[in-house]
């Protein structure tokens, strides 16, 4: 495979660009090798600046839920970009798009819209702490909520006490307002509320975690969140920025038929466009300006362009048989990675809901990010590798899902299997 043009790219960026990449997961350190610059995409395929073609998992992480250039998305974005780019100022399609989120989530009476996953979770977090008074905040190792300070931590030798920044930059004395715990374990929250009684403001987790690769709830986890925050007073926040309309149309809420107070969402909601949303509970965002003393604001939140392609997206995703597809197309892929890594006798687990998976090679369950930890690294490198050989572009982490689309034919999964045999044989 040529990536003659990428390699002199990459070369060039460099110069330009902190390690020639505009987020880190796109460098391929993880796995090595050049990263491959992306010239097009349509449909489940994209092409590289090399002419290279493959067939994407990636789906941008996550907002391309029907594949590349969907007819659709395309038209009313060509349309809307005739009556003007943005104008800082409301327009009809914020409306609609907040009121579709509305619909689609039975735990949200009001949305506001931002432009990133970050600023969602972020503003959240403000939310809660403005309608608590309380500081703390409770987060999960593993679970990824964007780059903002207080959320770049992780459990430090205090455990229960303490956290540390695990980024440069984050002032030590701001990131002790978070506090970490271990997915899937309740007791571990029991615990934080018991040394900082009447200091938490909220829960933040993602109910189905995507950010250290696909680890699923267990049974009993968020309703004892939901449970335990109730009885202390606490806000429960679910970040759905990726499985927001991904999981299922009101996400991973209706999914476990849990309601959150706060909940926050991304890339969906925007059809491709950078956007982001915090919406729930009336009284809870009714602390937000201009109704209340919680300031936030953004030049570009709600853009027209954004809002216009997510109301695209969400139309189509209400089409009856939409989900019932991306389930059978991604069970179709699970079943057939999971046959041919057995006749390899390669140890694979493979989590998934949905259309939203990962492939961890260890043995056993992954149920948290101390299983996570555990699994094989350097034999995720050598799969992605021999797979991008075959023409297969997958997340280039061991830590990070891949994404099925509406786009993504029965051909282009038995071909990935295929690819994913001959791949597994050469581990």
């Amino acid at each position: 495979m040529d990536t003659s043009r990428s390699s002199r790219l990459f070369a060039e960026a460099q110069g330009y660009i902190p390690g020639g990449v505009n987020s880190p997961v796109r460098s391929f350190r993880s796995v090595g090798g050049v990263p491959l610059f992306i010239q097009r995409g349509q449909g489940s395929h994209i092409w590289d600046a090399d002419g290279n073609e493959f067939t994407d998992y990636v789906g941008s992480w996550g907002p391309l839920i029907l594949g590349h250039a969907n007819k659709e998305v395309v038209t009313a974005l060509r349309a809307a970009i005739e009556n003007g780019l943005t104008f800082g100022a409301p327009t009809e399609g914020e409306v609609e798009l907040a009121r579709m989120i509305t619909e689609a989530f039975p735990s949200v009476d009001m949305v506001r819209l931002v432009s990133s996953g970050t600023e969602a979770t972020m503003s959240a977090i403000r939310a809660a702490r403005a309608f608590t008074g309380r500081d703390k905040i409770v987060k999960f190792a593993g679970c990824y909520h964007g780059h903002t300070d207080g959320l770049l931590v992780e459990a430090g030798s205090g455990g229960a006490t303490y956290s540390i920044p695990n980024s440069a930059g984050v002032p030590a004395s701001y990131a002790q307002e978070t506090l970490v715990a271990d997915y899937n374990d309740v007791s571990s929250v029991v615990r934080l509320f018991e040394a900082h009684p009447g200091n938490i403001a909220a829960v933040i987790l993602e109910p189905v975690a995507g950010n250290m690769g696909v680890v699923l709830p267990g049974d009993g986890f968020l309703a004892g969140l939901r449970e335990l925050t109730s009885s202390h007073g606490a806000l429960l926040i679910f970040d759905e920025v990726i499985t927001g309309f991904r999981v299922a149309y009101g996400g991973a809420q209706t999914l476990y038929g849990i309601t959150p107070d706060l909940t926050c969402l991304g890339k969906i909601i925007g059809g491709g466009l950078p956007v982001g949303a915090y919406c729930g509970r009336k009284d809870v965002m009714e602390v937000v300006a201009p109704l209340g003393p919680m300031y936030q604001a953004g030049t570009l939140s709600g853009n027209p362009l954004a809002v216009t392609a997510g109301i695209a997206t969400l139309k189509a995703l209400a089409k009856p048989g939409v989900y019932d597809g991306l389930e059978a197309t991604a069970s179709r892929l699970t079943q057939g990675l999971s046959l041919a890594a057995k006749t390899a006798e390669v140890p694979l687990t493979i989590n998934r809901v949905g259309s939203l998976m990962t492939a961890f090679f260890a043995d056993g369950p992954v149920e948290g990010w101390y299983d996570v930890t555990k699994t094989n690294r350097d034999r995720y490198s050598a799969f992605f590798h021999h797979m991008l050989e075959g023409g297969v572009y997958l997340a280039p982490s061991a830590f990070e899902a891949a994404f099925v689309s509406t786009a993504h034919s029965r051909e282009d999964i038995d071909r990935t299997v295929a690819v994913a045999e001959s791949a597994f044989g050469k581990l």
